[in-house]
This record gives structure tokens, sequence and C-alpha cells, in this order.
């Protein structure tokens, strides 16, 4: 099995001016891209070449031997999963069934925008902060470089990427302005 870079669901320039187009050509176009091409040079001839994907993540995670693949397979997805958790005039409110499960498990939504912009703004070097499902609750989780909550049997809802390549042309080192921005203007509820 080949994988290919998902198409994005929507134009390169559709989140400006929160995250410009040129920010989109080098994140999406270099390093998403970059994920899955070594992702496809690293299984091939191994065992990994006919798994789909999470399958690849979830029979990696922790294997020493097997970084590469699942550095690579876990930043594909993670990757395809940003992209699914923005849009083009996001932000605003959550839909209703969501809205009230934030706010059972954090209070308010506004608590729970403030727990995942500490777990974004905190996160030392790159990484993830999440939105996650555990055993029917909704969880903040963090995760460093590549990790995922694939790896550790929970489900994502949402993310944001907060390695600088996500925000460093727009924001500079301001990574909070640009969790901000993002839980404001572009997160796909």
């Amino acid at each position: 099995m080949s994988f290919e870079l998902s198409p994005l669901p929507y134009d390169n320039n559709a989140l400006e001016p929160y995250i410009s187009q040129r920010t989109m050509e080098f994140h999406y176009g270099k390093h998403h891209k970059a994920y899955v091409d070594n992702l496809n040079n690293l299984i091939k001839g191994t065992p990994y070449e006919t798994m789909g994907l999470e399958e690849i993540i979830r029979s990696t995670a922790g294997k020493p031997e097997a970084a590469g693949i699942f550095n690579n397979a876990a930043q594909a997805w993670n990757h395809a999963f940003f992209w699914q958790s923005m849009r083009k005039n996001g932000g605003g409110e959550p839909k209703e069934e969501l809205k009230a499960r934030l706010i059972r498990d954090f209070g308010s939504v506004e608590k729970f925008k403030a727990e995942f912009k500490a777990a974004a703004v905190s996160q030392f070097g790159s990484g993830w902060a999440w939105l996650v499902e555990d055993n029917g609750i909704l969880r903040v989780v963090k995760t460093l470089n590549a990790d995922t909550p694939l790896a550790h049997g929970l489900k994502p809802l949402l993310t944001i990427d907060v390695w600088e390549h996500a925000y460093y042309l727009d924001y500079q080192n301001l990574r909070a302005a640009f969790v901000d921005a993002w839980l404001e203007h572009l997160v796909n509820w």
C-alpha cells in the first residue's frame, strides 16, 4: 500500500489572515508531504507495507526499532487530522451536542478553551494539544513530537499543531497569539 498526501478540505489561502497561504504552502506542501513520502520509503518491503495508517501507528508505537516508521506515520495522520480540525470562518460556539459535553466535562466552553490553550502553550518544544474522548469523558491532552492519542487508546476529536512550522512565519515566537486566533477563528467544531 502506498500512502498519498490527502487533499486539503479548503484552498491554501482559505484560512487567511490567521494562517497565511505561505505557511500552508510550507506546512502542508513540504512538511506534511515529506512525512507521507518518508513513510512510503520506510515501509517498502516490510510487513507494514500492507497495513493501514492507523494500524501502522498502533503496531509501531513504543518500539525503538520502528521509531522512524512511527514518527512519519503518526505525523502524516496527525497533520491530516489537523487540517480537518480547522475551517474557514471557524470558531464561534460548538455544536449543541459537543457544547453540552464540554460543559459537562470542563464546566463551560470557556474553561475548556482555557485548558486547551494552556496545554498548547505549555507544550515544551514541538508537539500537539488535543481534545480527546477517554472512555466517554472529554479530556485535553498534549503530545510531544509525533506522538498521537491513537497510540494510547484515546479517540481524538480535534487538535492544534504547535510545532513552529505551523505558526512561525505568521506569528514568529508568539505561540499564544496563534492559539488564540485558532480557537476564535479557525477551530472546526
